[in-house]
């Protein structure tokens, strides 16, 4: 048991220490250590904990991290997973604040965390994409991607009255499905 919580601890540290711009940044590198690398959950479940950990309070990482780990090794295993994820960035706030008010002037500080900002949008789209690529699977899934992106976009929708909302559409759709 031992082990496996030293590999979900060091698993989820190095994505909490490879990756800037918050929750929605650590995505694709959560997604590529734990499905792609380990094996310890599939594409369809850590889009399904994007979703709960959309939907759920605190930072979506943080909150899949917690999934995931409770999956590989119980309770013990979402604690220590999230203890891994939120490691490095404490120590980074930290060192952070130790100094930024001193260097939060300086014009390099100042591009390097635009250019940071950038790079964190391209992961981001990214990731999307390929949620995108993997989810819209007919018509109506395109629909339903459509009208959550402008009931967020332009009428600043809650996301738990979307997942509600499409998941009540989900279960329609089903039951229809079996009707046939």
């Amino acid at each position: 048991m031992l082990k496996i919580l030293g590999a979900i601890f060091f698993t989820f540290m190095k994505v909490g220490v490879c990756t800037f711009g918050g929750g929605y940044a650590m995505l694709p590198i959560l997604q590529r250590e734990v499905v792609k690398k380990k094996g310890w959950t599939t594409e369809e479940e850590i889009m399904d904990y994007y979703v709960v950990g959309q939907c759920t309070p605190g930072v979506i990482a943080v909150n899949v991290a917690t999934f995931i780990g409770q999956k590989k090794a119980g309770i013990i295993g979402g604690i220590i997973a999230t203890l891994g994820l939120v490691f490095p960035s404490y120590i980074i706030i930290c060192a952070i604040a130790a100094f930024l008010r001193e260097f939060s002037e300086i014009s390099y500080v100042q591009n390097a965390f635009a250019g940071v900002r950038i790079a964190v949008c391209a992961l981001v789209i990214h990731t999307v994409t390929g949620m995108i690529k993997k989810s819209v699977k007919n018509a109506l899934t395109f629909f339903v991607l459509v009208a959550t992106f402008i009931a967020v976009a332009f009428f600043n929708v809650s996301p738990v009255v979307i997942v509600l909302s499409v998941a009540v559409i989900g279960l329609i759709f089903e039951k229809g499905e079996k009707d046939k």
